[in-house]
C-alpha cells in the first residue's frame, strides 16, 4: 500500500491544507518501555518539529506507529513560509559542519536542504488545533509542541524571551504535554535562530520560559556543536531549567545550483537526512557524557539522519532517551512500522 507523504513539489499551505488522515494499521510493538521525562512511551521512535504542519499531521504519523510527534514549530503571531524550494535535494556524503557549500541534485538520494523560515499559523489557529489534537491523539503517546519567539527589530533580549515563554504557556494552556523551544534555525538571519551558541542568552530564555510554565517538561533545540567547551559552557548554562535536549537541527551550509550560482540568494540553509547522522550520533554521545561527568539531570533526544533500526541502536546506545526521524519518516512514512517489526524480530 502506498501512504500518502509530504509533497515537496507543492508548497507549504497546500501541504498544510491536504494533511492526510490516520491510517487503520497494525503496528508491531517495541520490545520494552521507554522513559522520558516522566513519560511511559511505547517506543523511543518519534517525529521531530518539521514534518508535522498541524494536528492532522501529527495524528497521521502517530497513526503509524510514532510515539512521541512534535507539532510543528508555532509563534504568537502570523509568519508566511518562504517561496519553494522549500527541501531542495542535495549530492553529499557525511557532513560535520563547516562545510562551505554544497551542490544540489534533481531527485531525493537520502539528504537535502531545508529552507521554510519558521512559518507559523495565527495563534487562535494553532491553539484551537492543538487542543483538538491532544483530545484525539492516543493517551499513550506525547504529543510536544515546538514553539519559537519573533524577535523584532527594537527588542531587548528579554522581551524576546518574554515572548518565548508566552507563546510555551499558549501551548501548555491548549494541551501539549510538553513544549520544545527552537534556539536553532540556519534559515533564518534572527538571533532567535542561533541561541544556543550564546549561552547566556540561551539561559535568560530558558529561564523565563520556565518561570512561565511551571514544572511541564521543557525541551531545547540545539543546532550543531563541534567543541566539547562549547557544549560544556551551554549545558552549564541551561541545565537547571530543561529537561531534555533535541539534537541536531541540521548542519548549516550553502548551497550551489548546477551552473554553480548559489541559492537561496546565498544565505545557508539546514541539511537535514542522511548526510547528518555521524555528526547528530557524535554530538549526542558528547552531550550525554558530560551530562554524566556533571550529574545534571538532562535527557537526550537524537534527531538527524536515523532511516532504520541501526541508526535508532546507534543513537540509544550514545545515550539518547528518544530518537526521532523526519527526512525518512518524509519519504516513507512507514519507517516507523518497518523499524519496530525489525526490532520485534
Amino acid at each position: 500500500m502506498t501512504l500518502p507523504r509530504y509533497d515537496r513539489q507543492q508548497t507549504y499551505q497546500w501541504n498544510y491544507d491536504h494533511a492526510p488522515e490516520p491510517m487503520q494499521i497494525d503496528v508491531p510493538k517495541w520490545p520494552g518501555d521507554i522513559s522520558f521525562c516522566g513519560f511511559r512511551l511505547q517506543s523511543p521512535l518519534g517525529v521531530p518539529a518539521g514534518p508535522l504542519l498541524n494536528g492532522k499531521w501529527c495524528l497521521y504519523y502517530a497513526s503509524l506507529g510514532f510515539d512521541f510527534v512534535t507539532y510543528k514549530t508555532v509563534r504568537s503571531s502570523y509568519r508566511a513560509c518562504y517561496e519553494l524550494p522549500n527541501l531542495q535535494p542535495v549530492n553529499v556524503g557525511m557532513l560535520q559542519g563547516g562545510e562551505a557549500d554544497v551542490p544540489v541534485q534533481n531527485e531525493m538520494a537520502g539528504s537535502w536542504a531545508v529552507s521554510y523560515g519558521m512559518p507559523s499559523s495565527d495563534p487562535n489557529l494553532w491553539r484551537a488545533d492543538v487542543k483538538q489534537t491532544r483530545s484525539l491523539l492516543d493517551e499513550r503517546k506525547i504529543l510536544c509542541v515546538s514553539i519559537v519567539g519573533s524577535v523584532q527589530p527594537d527588542w531587548t533580549l528579554q522581551q524576546l524571551a518574554d515572548d518565548y515563554a508566552a507563546c510555551a504557556l499558549q501551548a501548555i494552556e491548549s494541551g501539549a504535554d510538553c513544549v520544545e523551544a527552537n534556539f536553532s534555525c540556519p534559515n533564518v538571519s534572527t538571533c532567535d535562530g542561533q541561541l544556543y551558541q550564546i549561552p547566556d542568552d540561551c539561559q535568560t530564555v530558558v529561564k523565563t520560559i520556565r518561570e512561565r510554565i511551571g514544572r511541564k517538561p521543557l525541551i531545547g533545540k540545539i543546532g550543531r556543536i563541534t567543541q566539547p567547551n562549547q557544549m560544556r559552557a551551554l549545558l552549564k548554562a541551561i541545565h537547571p531549567y530543561v529537561d531534555a535536549l533535541a539534537m541536531t537541527n541540521s548542519i548549516a551550509t550553502r548551497v550551489k545550483d548546477e551552473q554553480g550560482n548559489f541559492l537561496f540568494d546565498g544565505q545557508v540553509r539546514g541539511i537535514c537526512g542522511k548526510a547528518t547522522l555521524d555528526a547528530s550520533v557524535e554530538q549526542t554521545a558528547l552531550a550525554h557524557k558530560i551530562i554524566k561527568e556533571e550529574g545534571y539531570e538532562v535527557e537526550l533526544i537524537g534527531v538527524g539522519g536515523a532511516s532504520c533500526l541501526d541508526d535508532v541502536q546507534r543513537y540509544l546506545h550514545a545515550g539518547a532517551a528518544a530518537v526521532h526521524l523526519a527526512t525518512a519518516a518524509m519519504q516513507n512514512p512507514s519507517i516507523a512500522i518497518e523499524i519496530k517489526q525489525l526490532a520485534a524480530s
